[in-house]
């Protein structure tokens, strides 16, 4: 909302010397943003001159210009050449001529220059070329606006060009701030300034009359709430459309953002801006019959001011009259009953219509209007009566209309529901230690009306508050706390870091959820976190094994029609982010996430209508609800790998990325989860056949790693080979337990041996090698599979594993032979399992 400050000063108290700056800062200090400064930039002479000559000069190109002899007055040089386009004044008009050395909007330097002939010292200047409006039909002539004055008197002055606004951020609940009303009132909390409130009327001032019909038939009102709860009209006859709008209106105007588009609409917006209940005026020789307000008929259309003919909708609340619709009530009129230049008879409208209705019917049209954005926040209910007799004096004023006794008004009583603020409630919330006084008259200042509440026989127990009627957000005693909180000052708020009471701090989990993002950040990959939603497909292709359909929980209002469903997987987001890497020439990627996904339960319904008030607990009851409306959502860690693990460089050529590197990260997680992963040979839809891997802890399937099917790949826009893997991390860590015991180093030598086992090809490396680990007993130290044949010189069906065995004892140097017969202890776990023969 912008603030011109001389309209600003009309309401309250502002020290002369205060800069826009000073005025800002008192808006910041009860809660406002600040947003901007807005001037005229004006600056230089800019004068009244008086046309002496006009002399038509044709020129080649078919246009006309004048040269003119214009008097500046002695002070300014007397009479200077001026060349002049525009044809709208005569011999003796007064005009505003902006002499060299002045600087228009633009900035727009003007100087003595030669043109067509002649040197033009200065400009006659017109409405555009001084930021007072679009037009440019013309040059301002003084007499057209009522104004004559001196010659060579201070134009800028005269036309209210040094007048600036400040402009704040009005939050959504704190609609009564879009008026100067509003605002002067803040500006007064501020500074201690005298509000002098515009709406201060006697009522039996501002009754409107009689004889003109008003209806309002909402017989489906929507959610229980009337359409319009009050309808005001007067009427003003007689008014001379053709008269200007003074400068000091078209100055406020234009600094608060709005054009000036004649005398009669100019009042309406004025009124709005400075009462905040937007005003709308009809033709009234244009109207058929009275005013109905209804809502819209199935099939109704109507064409609004804007000219576009819009299909209307049944919630939609009309205003009509017999012709049928003539506006869409708080949003935009109708263009059949406009204010125009022929208008003599004016219908003035001021109306509370219901802030849901006017919100929904603004966004189904897509039509935002400075009307809808003060409506659908809720105005004053009491204030339609004083808007509308405002409307109607101006008229008379501006206008040269006649205020008739014609009228009308349908209005409800106003019920405003009161609060009760237990006393000590405020300091509790705060952390202030307010006075009863201070919290009284916090309250009394926003224009609430403050009783005590007292107890059978007891003494005051605290306050009973009705708030004001322009504040439809004080709805509850927290509302009323804030309130005396930003009257005295957010700055007396203490600062207190709370001390956190002994033995809290992060989960286990959470703990080990950090420790593995960071191991796997050190083994070089990089962090990318995602949005969660992904399609259908995806979550079926990435989310299970064979590919088969999956439930997966869609989105109401997805922010992406595309990509409606949360994700079971955190592959698909990686693969995203990798084509996002590679198309901007980042080809060398290792990637990993930590994040939750989303697993519903086949034939489990997810979703509750329970909403749980504000301000108190929820009872188990409520919580066992909202807990079950939603999925599991386990944390999971995944990682993919593209590109080169090893750059080309001098003497070396480039390496790719392998099954091994992504198995690496594997082990990466596992060390700093504190748990040995086993990888056994599976399939997966989305992985390569014969290079997919599931991996186990404790012979529990936890996730799984593997090569990306070609066709994934490709689907994915990857240019090369992709690897990837995906862990259930919060189940990993489960399984580990909550502590991760770093073992004691023994400072004896090592004793290392090989061994090489026979077995058929169907058996898994890592369950001979668990076989091997079980036999060997405590000396075994390491087990580490090194090959894998399988060719001449064995049998049809069977592989050799070779492992590299390293046993250490803690006490004492191992001979040879202890070595030896721990191997072949394991040996023999690995022949009675699987039938495992040694090598020769």
């Amino acid at each position: 909302m912008r603030v011109p400050i001389s309209w600003l000063r009309e309401y309250v108290d502002v020290a002369p010397d205060a800069t826009a700056e000073d005025v800002l800062a008192s808006f910041v200090s009860v809660g406002f943003e600040e947003e901007d400064v807005h001037r005229f930039e004006i600056s230089g002479p800019v004068v009244v001159g008086r046309v002496l000559s006009i002399e038509p000069e044709p020129q080649k190109n078919g246009k006309t210009i004048n040269w003119c002899q214009v008097d500046v007055g002695v002070e300014n040089g007397g009479v200077r050449g001026i060349v002049c386009g525009a044809h709208n004044f005569v011999v003796g008009d007064k005009v505003v001529v902006s002499l060299p050395g002045a600087v228009l909007p633009g900035p727009f330097p003007i100087s003595a220059r030669k043109t067509y002939g002649h040197v033009s010292d200065g400009m006659i200047a017109s409405a555009r070329e001084l930021g007072l409006g679009d037009e440019h039909d013309g040059i301002i002539v003084l007499a057209t606006l009522g104004l004559d004055p001196e010659v060579g008197s201070d134009a800028i002055a005269l036309l209210h060009l040094d007048d600036f606004a400040v402009d704040v951020n009005v939050t959504p609940d704190r609609g009564y701030a879009f008026s100067l009303r509003g605002l002067a009132r803040e500006y007064a909390h501020a500074t201690g300034g005298e509000f002098r409130d515009p709406a201060e009327r006697d009522f039996s001032d501002l009754q409107p009359g009689s004889g003109f019909d008003i209806r309002v038939d909402d017989s489906s009102p929507i959610r229980g709430a009337v359409g319009a709860s009050e309808f005001v009209v007067r009427v003003v006859r007689d008014v001379d459309p053709s008269r200007p709008t003074p400068p000091w209106m078209i100055a406020r105007l234009s600094l608060a953002g709005m054009r000036s588009l004649g005398v009669l609409i100019d009042i309406t917006n004025y009124v709005m801006l400075e009462l905040g209940n937007p005003i709308h005026g009809y033709d009234l020789d244009r109207l058929q019959g009275g005013i109905v307000v209804r809502r819209a008929v199935e099939g109704e259309r109507m064409t609004t001011l804007d000219g576009q003919d819009r299909a209307l909708h049944v919630e939609d609340l009309l205003i009509t009259d017999g012709s049928g619709p003539i506006g869409l009530a708080g949003v935009m009129g109708g263009g059949t009953t406009e204010m125009s230049d022929e208008t003599r008879n004016v219908l003035i409208e001021a109306a509370t219509f219901d802030p849901v209705t006017i919100a929904r019917t603004a966004r189904r049209h897509k039509l935002p209007s400075e009307a809808s954005k003060r409506f659908e926040r809720g105005v004053d209910p009491l204030i339609p009566f004083v808007a509308a007799r405002r409307v109607a004096d101006l008229m008379v004023e501006l206008a040269g209309g006649t205020l008739t006794d014609e009228g009308g008004a349908l209005y409800a009583e106003v019920e405003i529901a009161g609060i009760d603020l237990p006393r000590g409630f405020t300091q509790g919330v705060v952390g202030v230690d307010y006075t009863d006084e201070e919290i009284v008259t916090a309250l009394e200042m926003i224009g609430a009306e403050v009783t005590p509440a007292t107890g059978s026989g007891a003494p005051a127990q605290g306050w009973f508050v009705i708030p004001p009627s322009w504040r439809r957000d004080l709805t509850d005693k927290w509302t009323l706390v804030e309130e005396v909180a930003r009257i005295h000052g957010l700055d007396r708020i203490p600062s207190i870091l709370p001390t956190p009471p002994s033995g809290r701090g992060y989960t286990a989990l959470q703990i080990g959820r950090t420790r593995v993002a960071d191991a796997l950040a050190a083994a070089g990959f990089v962090e990318t976190p995602s949005f969660p939603f992904t399609t259908e497909q995806h979550n079926d292709l990435h989310g299970s094994a064979s590919g088969a359909h999956l439930p997966s929980i869609r989105l109401a209002n997805a922010l992406d029609g595309q990509a409606p469903f949360l994700r079971r997987s955190l592959v698909p987001g990686l693969l995203q982010t990798a084509h996002r890497n590679i198309s901007r020439g980042l080809v060398d990627l290792a990637l990993f996430e930590v994040g939750s996904v989303f697993a519903p339960e086949d034939g489990v319904a997810y979703g509750t209508d329970v909403v749980p008030p504000l301000g108190q607990r929820p009872s188990d009851e409520t919580l066992a609800e909202l807990n079950a409306s939603i999925p599991p959502q386990p944390r999971l860690v995944s990682a993919l790998l593209t590109g080169n693990i090893t750059p080309r460089q001098p003497g070396r050529a480039a390496e790719h990325v392998d099954l091994s590197d992504a198995l690496d990260a594997v082990r990466v997680i596992a060390v700093a989860a504190g748990v040995e992963i086993d990888v056994e040979q599976t399939q997966r839809a989305a992985l390569h056949p014969g290079r997919a891997g599931a991996l186990s802890v404790a012979g529990e399937q936890v996730g799984y790693v593997g090569e990306l099917h070609p066709q994934v790949s490709a689907d994915a826009d990857l240019p090369g080979r992709a690897y990837v893997l995906e862990l259930d991390l919060d189940r990993v860590l489960t399984l580990a337990g909550h502590r991760v015991v770093a073992e004691s180093l023994s400072t004896f030598p090592a004793a290392t041996q090989d061994v090489s086992l026979v077995v058929g090809v169907e058996v898994p490396a890592s369950e001979v090698r668990t076989a091997l680990v079980e036999g060997a007993g405590d000396l075994l130290e390491s087990a580490r599979l090194v090959d894998d044949y399988r060719g001449e010189g064995l049998g049809e069906g069977q592989k050799s594993l070779s492992f590299a065995l390293r046993f250490r004892a803690s006490d004492r140097t191992l001979t040879a032979a202890e070595a030896t017969e721990a191997k072949l202890a394991g040996v023999a776990v690995a022949a009675e399992r699987f039938g495992a023969t040694i090598r020769d």
